[in-house]
């Protein structure tokens, strides 16, 4: 048996997430999910933050609530890789929120297309082993959310290209041919979490949202780091 035969629809979880995490009184239902410490200290110096939350994941992270236009909303930075964002994701579920807005940087694969844009993901490539653990096998993972979150795009003014992601656990082994044939199938970027967690959010049925904003380059001859 392979990865890809891992689904298992028919017995039970031994290990939940409800094992791990409790529900927390007035957790927010909307949670904002980052990579990047940045934004968290950019975000306390704009209005009142306050920790209600932490995950225990070999590090302490703390989960904040903070109100923006009288609503309650959550933020903590995630770690990278599908496999520990999905985890935490599911501890926060529990804790209580309902739609998660997932945003970090990719890898271009095309730069014409992506420049000076955002990239809503509208298919992730399954180059990962977790969502093989959340949906039958299948070459991409088909994002649900990914119409919505352009409308509002599209109310905001803010500019964004529709396309298909490479979700892949192995940051080091993006060789030439692999980046081709990625190419070939559409592929615009390149991450490490959204098959991952778009398999996850539609196998526990809730609303999980992801934008993308370009950093280094793999279209070309050579990886460019741009602005690392």
């Amino acid at each position: 048996m392979s990865i890809i035969d891992t689904f298992d629809s028919k017995s039970e979880e031994i290990l939940k997430p409800n094992c791990i995490a409790k529900p927390v009184e007035g957790f927010p239902k909307t949670v904002l999910v980052t990579f990047k410490p940045k934004i968290i200290e950019l975000l306390k110096l704009m209005c009142e933050v306050e920790e209600i939350s932490c995950f225990n994941a070999g590090i302490t992270i703390p989960i904040y609530k903070f109100t923006y236009k009288g609503h309650n909303l959550g933020i903590y930075m995630t770690i990278l890789g599908g496999a520990a964002t999905t985890a935490l994701m599911e501890e926060v579920l529990v804790k209580g929120a309902e739609r998660i807005l997932l945003f970090g940087s990719c890898g271009v694969l095309n730069n014409k297309l992506t420049e000076g844009r955002f990239i809503i993901p509208s298919m992730a490539y399954r180059d990962e082993g977790t969502s093989y653990h959340y949906m039958p096998p299948s070459k991409f993972v088909e994002i649900t959310t990914a119409k919505r979150l352009g409308c509002i795009f599209d109310e905001l003014n803010i500019p964004y290209v529709l396309g298909k992601t490479w979700t892949t656990d192995a940051f080091y082994r993006e060789t030439k041919n692999n980046v081709e044939a990625r190419k070939n199938d559409g592929c615009i970027t390149v991450e490490m979490e959204c098959a991952s967690v778009m398999a996850a959010s539609q196998f526990r049925k809730i609303e999980a949202y992801q934008f993308l904003y370009t950093e280094d380059s793999l279209d070309g001859e050579a990886w460019d780091s741009r602005t690392m």
